[in-house]
């Protein structure tokens, strides 16, 4: 499905990143597996990813938070492959609290990291894909930014924000041959539902038809079918993955 493709993931470490290199690794895609600093144990986990499924993955470490960092990571990217077929723009961080009691600061973190971060990656690899008339982006939106809910006014505003830049750029981009769309999570397993209060954490899951939170490797598997060929007539969409929430 994925067989010889060049694939950016970022937030590689842990949840739905982790789960997305391990599934386009074994669906044959070589992979630059992107995190924030690095670590031996995610050099040892991603060099037993490659040896399982006989692809190529190289940990890729910059922080989202300085445009130079970012920069830098995908310039030592292009220096080893001038084919870069897919962007998955998964990191994130976090951020729950009333409007009154959420620091400037605490917005201004959120959007460099979740959105203004994404938009820099989106711009710098698609020079890459637009020479090559071909590429997929695949961005990681949130239910908390289709959703009006208290309490999300940094990180669902910035989740809305990556929305509205995928729809904008699925336009921009479609004549060089790349499409864009993301996804948008509901209650997933991963570090970041751990951070959330157990009241939100029930909240999320009686709201769902499913009555269960969702596992990183079902959202990665719509970011790989988004990612191949599979699904070549699907451009500029924001794909809900939340169990039936509404």
């Amino acid at each position: 499905m994925m067989r010889g493709k060049n694939c950016i993931i970022t937030g590689a470490r842990t949840g739905i990143g982790r789960a997305t290199v391990e599934l386009f690794a074994q669906n044959g895609a070589n992979v630059f597996a992107c995190a924030s600093k690095y670590d031996k144990a995610f050099e040892e986990d991603m060099s037993q990813i490659s040896t399982k499924y006989g692809v190529d993955i190289n940990p890729v470490y910059f922080d989202l938070k300085s445009e130079d960092d970012v920069k830098a990571g995908i310039k030592s990217i292009i220096s080893q492959t001038k084919q870069i077929d897919v962007l998955v723009n998964n990191a994130g961080i976090p951020y729950g609290g009333f409007l009154q009691m959420t620091p400037m600061s605490a917005i201004h973190d959120v959007f460099q990291v979740n959105f203004f971060s994404q938009v820099y990656l989106m711009q710098l690899v698609s020079r890459v894909m637009m020479r090559n008339k071909k590429g997929t982006i695949v961005n990681l939106s949130s239910v908390a930014g289709l959703d009006m809910e208290p309490g999300y006014i940094a990180y669902g505003s910035s989740k809305a924000a990556i929305a509205f830049a995928t729809k904008t750029l699925s336009k921009e981009l479609a004549a060089y041959g790349i499409r864009v769309n993301a996804v948008a999570p509901g209650l997933i397993h991963t570090r970041m539902m751990d951070a959330m209060e157990e009241g939100a954490q029930a909240g999320m899951i009686n709201g769902a038809s499913l009555k269960r939170e969702g596992k990183p490797e079902e959202v990665a598997q719509l970011i790989l079918f988004l990612a191949s060929d599979a699904s070549s007539y699907i451009n500029g969409q924001i794909i809900r993955v939340d169990g039936g929430l509404g």
